[in-house]
Parts: structure tokens; sequence; C-alpha cells
């Protein structure tokens, strides 16, 4: 891309900090739309004193004036969204209200704007589905309304089904981008995130606890992975009105990721499983598998991730 201005909302967050660092690295011109409750500015801290950066704190929902934050940029990144599993459990209204009102704000300014959008949104819209590898054409399987976990995933598909509509009726270019677990420096484990805690209990010399039997399978990406990928579609006029699936390829047990973690970090600590029931709520469901097809992604953009998992922890265990 040649040196334009975008918009990334959420850029204060873990994968939103370094999309921001990348877009200023290719010299262009970045306005970040954050309102901190999940982010934070110590994420951005390399480059808070960049001339290119705009920062504004705000929801996405409350900005007097978004469409003219919008009206001009070449793009808007809309990552502004609830995070984490503990989060989605404890305080579903939050995450719904979030997913929903927030992408609903940033797509009628879009639109009014004539601004392409990429909406990241997320595996967890696959559901109960068991496929083996999971397909952007694939049929979706959303758990029933009584158990709050199934809250976030029918959220973010509302978003996808938002998207798509403002993008027939509306004429917005818009691209969707479903993320496969990225994880990478900066990401917190606050929220449930599993890599991150598995790597500070593995430092501090505690129990790596695993949700569970650890049977369940994971694919991880690297952000920086995730960010390219991002990027490509924002520069691909061809990828507008479709679905992508972002994700590493290295499929790995959350018992077997407990155990290279501790292999890596060269920690002593111990694996201890912990049910569901305990860790969450009672009657929580968890996908057994969830292993992305990228060749879509690969088609249309010629790339797909590809930093392996071991390396993968390396970098996270690493400094920001």
């Amino acid at each position: 891309m040649s040196s334009s201005r975008f918009v990334v909302t959420g850029g204060a967050g873990f994968i939103g900090s370094h999309l921001v660092e990348r877009l200023l690295a290719d010299g262009h011109l970045v306005c970040v739309i954050d309102d901190l409750s999940t982010g934070s500015l110590a994420n951005l801290e390399a480059v808070r004193c960049h001339p290119g950066l705009e920062m504004v704190q705000s929801k996405v929902s409350a900005r007097p004036g978004l469409a003219g934050d919008l009206r001009g940029a070449r793009g808007v990144f809309h990552l502004a969204a609830a995070v984490g599993v503990e989060l989605v459990v404890r305080e579903p209204i939050r995450t719904i209200r979030t997913n929903l009102d927030e992408t609903l704000a940033l797509l009628e300014a879009a639109a009014a704007a004539g601004t392409p959008a990429l909406l990241a949104s997320t595996s967890e819209v696959y559901g109960k589905s068991a496929q083996a590898v999971f397909a952007e054409t694939d049929d979706l399987l959303i758990g029933p309304p009584h158990l709050g976990r199934w809250s976030y995933a029918c959220s973010k598909l509302m978003d996808e089904f938002l998207a798509m509509a403002y993008a027939a009726e509306r004429g917005l270019p818009v691209t969707i981008a479903r993320l496969f677990n990225t994880v990478g420096p900066r990401q917190s484990g606050r929220y449930g995130m599993v890599l991150p805690r598995f790597i500070d209990a593995a430092r501090q010399g505690r129990p790596l606890m695993v949700h569970g039997d650890g049977s369940q399978t994971r694919c991880f990406c690297h952000v920086a992975d995730t960010v390219e990928a991002l990027v490509r579609l924002m520069g691909c006029p061809a990828a507008r009105s479709q679905v992508f699936n972002i994700g590493g390829a290295e499929e790995i047990s959350i018992r077997g990721l407990a155990d290279l973690v501790r292999s890596v970090l060269r920690s002593s600590s111990v694996v201890e499983l912990v049910p569901y029931d305990q860790a969450y709520a009672p009657g929580f469901e968890d996908m057994r598998r969830r292993k992305p097809c990228v060749e879509k992604l690969e088609r249309y953009t010629g790339f797909r991730p590809r930093i392996p998992l071991r390396r993968i922890i390396e970098l996270t265990a690493s400094p920001a």
C-alpha cells in the first residue's frame, strides 16, 4: 500500500497495537479509537510519540462525528470488541452490547463516509460444529441461549451478518476476518487467554491449569502473521464481501500445549486439570477441535501464517 491514513478501532489492544505499529512502520498515518476498557496505552508505548499516530480515547459508539474520523481514510480496521472467555462468561450483557453496539456504529459511519472496513471476527462463530477443518462456507452451529458461553459467538456472528447487510444494502466495501487463537507479546492472560496464562505460570513455578481433560485441540497464530494477513486483506479489493479464516495449521491439545510451554521455558511447574464447572460455570461447553482451512486466504492474498508453534511460544515469552 502507498502512504495513506487508516483508522484502527481497538488499536490499544493486543492485536490492534501490533497492527498500529505495522501501519506506522509502513509509512501510514493511523488514528486509533479505543476506550481503554480492555486495551492499554502501554501497548502503544513504542509508538507513543510517533508523528503519524493520533489517539482518540472513546467508545466507537460514543464518538461524536465518527464518520468524519473515517472520511478520507483508506480503510478502517474494526478490532474493538469484548475479549476473553472469562469476560464473556462473567459479563454477558457487556459482551453482547459491546460487540453489537460498537460494530453497528462503525458500519453506519463507514457507510456514510464511504470508507472500506475490515471486521475482525472469530473462530468462535463455528460454534459446536464437529468439522475436522473449518472452512468459510461451513454451516455454523451455535449453542442454546441459556448457556451464556455462546453469547460471544452469537454476537460476533451477528456482527458478520450486519457487515454483509451493509455491503448488500448500502454498498459498503467490507471484509470479514475470522481469527483463530492469535497469540504473541503483550497478550494478557487477564481474560482467560490460555498461552499467556501458561507462560506466566511456568515462569513463576506455579501449576499450569488446564481446563477440562486437556484433550481439546487448538491452532495458534503469531500476531505478526495475523497482522500480515489483515494488511493484505485490506489491500485486496477482490476480498470485499468475503469471509476469510486467519490461523495457524499446527494443531495441538491444550494438555500438549502446557507440556510444550514447560519444555520451551525449562519449567519445573506441574500440570493440573480443572473441571470446566470450576473454571467457569455449570454447563460450560467447549469445542473439542478448532483447526482453520486457510487456502482461501492464500488464494486471495498469496499469504498463509507460517511461524511454527515452538517459535510462537518463544516469541510470546519474550519481552514486548
